[in-house]
């Protein structure tokens, strides 16, 4: 028989390796597309199940890598005890940041990661993971500063933050007090400092993020029931009864232009259209 020349052998090696790379991110993409119709038809286990090997096939296809992060995301039950549960999480922590390794601006995995570490951070509470979340929404900040939505996270992480130290406070103190302090009540001025000192700076970088949320949105309805609350939170730090009836007097002007956006879209739903937020 004739010998193949080594340059052929080389040159038919070669060939068959990028039809098998092209096979393999087609096969990928199948497996991604088959996986999102499994996903949107709430079969999460079989989506998981193709998305990994949708990933295994083609690494660098970052859709995979998002949608297993997103389905593991959408089977976390915040604040459930099991194992399996808290896995699901940190699956989703995983998958995302992996994405982030590929393309550090990814807006998808920032976004999924503020969301799922918020979501872990509530119960059992741990406010250094609500801490790493707003590090995501402030990334998404960084990247669009235009979307309101960010800031409006950050709000609510701060009102989290300030309502359960504010909370605790109240409950250490009515532990050995003759006459117990009501939750819609003024602090004890040593309760009251104790409480401003930890929480001031919160409590003011929040309302300014959802003032930033309802400037890009004024129909932003969730952002002014959050400043509403923060308000409430920020006439606890004040000393004179005139300066907190001012700041609670401004926390129910949040809650009026609350319902009024509500309301005008119940009026838009009822007429036929989406509501605005």
């Amino acid at each position: 028989m004739e010998r193949i020349p080594r340059t052929h052998i080389l040159v038919l090696v070669t060939a068959l390796a990028v039809g098998t790379v092209g096979c393999s991110k087609l096969s990928a993409r199948d497996k991604l597309n088959k996986g999102v119709q499994a996903y949107k038809a709430g079969n999460m286990d079989r989506a998981i199940e193709l998305f990994k090997e949708s990933k295994q096939l083609d690494p660098a296809l970052l859709n995979s890598r998002l949608y297993l992060a997103t389905a593991y995301a959408s089977q976390y039950i915040p604040g459930a005890p099991s194992e399996e549960n808290t896995r699901k999480a940190e699956a989703a922590v995983r998958e995302f940041k992996e994405v982030l390794q590929v393309d550090a601006n990814n807006l998808s995995a920032i976004d999924g990661l503020g969301s799922i570490i918020s979501n872990m951070a509530g119960n059992p509470f741990k406010p250094e993971l609500f801490d790493e979340s707003k590090i995501f929404h402030k990334k998404h900040i960084a990247l669009k500063p235009d979307d309101p939505d960010p800031y409006y996270w950050i709000g609510f992480i701060n009102w989290t933050l300030a309502y359960r130290s504010n909370d605790v406070l109240r409950a250490d103190y009515n532990k050995n007090a003759r006459k117990p302090v009501k939750g819609d009540e003024p602090m004890p001025d040593k309760v009251r400092e104790e409480f401003a000192q930890k929480n001031a700076a919160l409590i003011e970088e929040g309302i300014g993020n959802l003032n930033k949320a309802t400037s890009l949105n004024p129909d932003y309805a969730s952002a002014f029931a959050y400043l509403n609350l923060l308000y409430r939170q920020k006439a606890d730090l004040v000393g004179t009864a005139q300066e907190r009836e001012q700041l609670l007097t401004q926390a129910d002007e949040y809650v009026e232009k609350y319902k009024v956006i509500k309301q005008k879209e119940l009026e838009k739903a009822a007429s036929g259209g989406m509501p605005a937020s």
